[in-house]
């Protein structure tokens, strides 16, 4: 495939959710490649390949904002947007840990999804 659009990895656990982040994407020229958790993302042959993370910040197992440190303490600097549906204070403090990535809240929309990817990926 020529590289000539960028390359979404979304990562989330629900997959409804998933799939429609996957369509939404790929409607918008984006191509999207899902993973159903930062486990499945961090084996796959593909994580070379993407240009920006979408990541579920309460994952099953690692969670989006230990995956980001764990990309970060490997040297791996990829533009990242987290989401979460949750607003509490655990959730605000994980965002606070994340450091300065752009983050959406449960249920976004469209145009909030692709300013956020391009904030991630311009800055």
């Amino acid at each position: 495939m020529a590289k000539n659009c960028p390359i979404i990895a979304v990562i989330e656990d629900d997959a409804s959710v998933r799939i429609a982040l996957q369509q939404l994407l790929r409607a918008a020229a984006f191509e999207a490649v899902t993973f159903a958790s930062a486990e499945e993302f961090l084996s796959s042959e593909s994580r070379g390949s993407v240009d920006c993370l979408l990541i579920d910040i309460h994952l099953p197992g690692m969670t989006g904002v230990a995956l980001l440190k764990a990309l970060t303490a490997g040297g791996g600097v990829l533009p990242v947007v987290l989401m979460t549906a949750r607003d509490d204070s655990a959730t605000r403090e994980l965002i606070r840990d994340a450091g300065p990535v752009p983050h959406l809240h449960k249920p976004f929309s469209g145009q909030d999804l692709f300013e956020a990817i391009d904030r991630a990926m311009t800055s």
